[in-house]
């Protein structure tokens, strides 16, 4: 990896879900931003937006945050929305970016008229609430927060600081 780029991985429940190259954009020490490219294989079409190859991720990710937002663009560039990842604060350690899914997600279209709270019930079945109690409440304010933003004033904010 070269100083321009980083290594994003997401691991969730002691497993690394998946791994890819992202372009660094910039990092203060706190707020880190990189850009990838849909990383999975093929078409993910979820009901109310999908991910194809093609599209262009500008991945959000804070160490002091309980979340992760990415806007989430067409290979042309038109923007699809928000999907915004609850995840416990990113850890940034030579050139490798690591961050702990939760489960819980929130959706944003990008017209903002779609807001949707995502996998509450993996969230519940996953047991964090009983290993990691004081994580669980966490990702609760963290999908709270997020939907409270996403009805109130979006992300565009909150991610150009």
């Amino acid at each position: 990896m070269s100083a321009s780029s980083v290594e994003v991985a997401l691991v969730k429940a002691g497993r690394t879900k998946i791994r890819y190259p992202a372009a660094l954009v910039s990092d203060d020490g706190t707020h880190l931003v990189v850009r990838a490219p849909w990383a999975a294989p093929g078409v993910r079409d979820f009901g109310f937006v999908r991910f194809e190859p093609g599209d262009v991720f500008t991945e959000h990710y804070w160490r002091d945050r309980w979340y992760a937002v990415k806007e989430v663009r067409s290979g042309n560039g038109t923007l699809k929305g928000w999907y915004c990842d609850v995840t416990r604060p990113a850890v940034v350690l030579e050139g490798r970016v690591e961050v702990e899914d939760l489960d819980l997600d929130l959706w944003m279209s990008a017209d903002g008229s779609t807001v949707l709270r995502l996998d509450e019930d993996e969230f519940e079945e996953s047991g964090l609430a009983d290993r990691d109690p004081e994580a669980a409440a966490e990702a609760r304010r963290a999908l709270d927060a997020l939907e409270l933003r996403a009805r109130s004033q979006g992300f565009t904010e909150l991610l150009s600081r």
